[in-house]
């Protein structure tokens, strides 16, 4: 069977999209960018969008596969970081405001897979709060250091060789990508110390982490937007491969799995 990709997303309100008539400002609405969607389903999963209402109890045992998906920062007292956070500021009105629930339902989220042994793959603010749950902690913002990197003025497509990065031998990376690749950049925090079983195997040429894996379990974390390459990117293939095959591991000796 082709597996079950749940992917997280966000929520606010119709206010923030242009030409909303005034009858449903107030109204909220959860986005997910179908990129993903496409990327997992031409990769032969099938894209399951996962709001912050289902809550994350039971949630996980029904999935094969985990994406967490970019957004706005991770709040720091998740890390330590020291950035002070305005507690009245509205996610609902603003997404680049931190959002309290977002963070705490994909961290839920985040522990229930590597529980269940679900392979997951977070993409930047997901890379992020990956290596947040396993203990690890974040650059609070790169134009504060001396580290001269090419996000977060890149463009979501950098086709140029300003941003490479080179994968260590015997990662995941390597596996997908070879030694190095050219890939796209669109952040302004980044992995500082790597959580607890996690190893960074991709850098940027000028340092920043990359890419970030869980020794011996399928699960990584990716600083670039797979989902936006100019060119298809494999790790989709990757992961749902993954999932195919620790699926059916979880099911050898268990009934079959019923809907309903």
């Amino acid at each position: 069977m082709r597996p079950l990709i749940g992917i997280t997303g966000r929520c606010y309100r119709l206010e923030m999209v242009t030409g909303t008539s005034p009858r449903f400002t107030d109204r909220l609405t959860n986005s997910f960018f179908t990129d993903f969607d496409r990327c997992v389903a031409q990769a032969g999963g099938i894209p399951v969008n996962l709001p912050f209402v289902s809550s994350s109890t039971g949630v996980a045992d029904r999935l094969d596969g985990l994406i967490v998906t970019g957004g706005q920062d991770v709040h720091p007292s998740r890390w330590g970081g020291m950035r002070p956070v305005d507690p009245d500021a509205d996610p609902r009105r603003n997404i680049d405001v931190i959002d309290f629930e977002r963070d705490q339902y994909e961290a839920d989220l985040i522990s229930d897979a590597l529980a269940l042994g679900i392979p997951i793959l977070g993409v930047c603010r997901g890379h992020q709060l990956l290596n947040a749950v396993l203990g690890g902690t974040l650059i609070e913002d790169i134009e504060e250091t001396s580290i001269v990197h090419s996000s977060p003025k890149a463009a979501p497509y950098a086709g140029d060789d300003n941003h490479v990065v080179e994968f260590s031998s015997g990662s995941v990376g390597r596996q997908i990508y070879g030694a190095r690749r050219t890939s796209n950049s669109w952040h302004h925090q980044a992995v500082d110390l790597p959580g607890v079983g996690l190893a960074v195997t991709g850098r940027a040429t000028d340092g920043i982490t990359e890419m970030i894996e869980l020794s011996g379990r399928p699960v990584v974390g990716v600083q670039w937007h797979p989902e936006w390459q100019t060119e298809r990117d494999p790790i989709f293939d990757w992961l749902v491969e993954r999932c195919t095959w620790a699926t059916d591991e979880r099911r050898q000796g268990q009934p079959d799995r019923k809907v309903g």
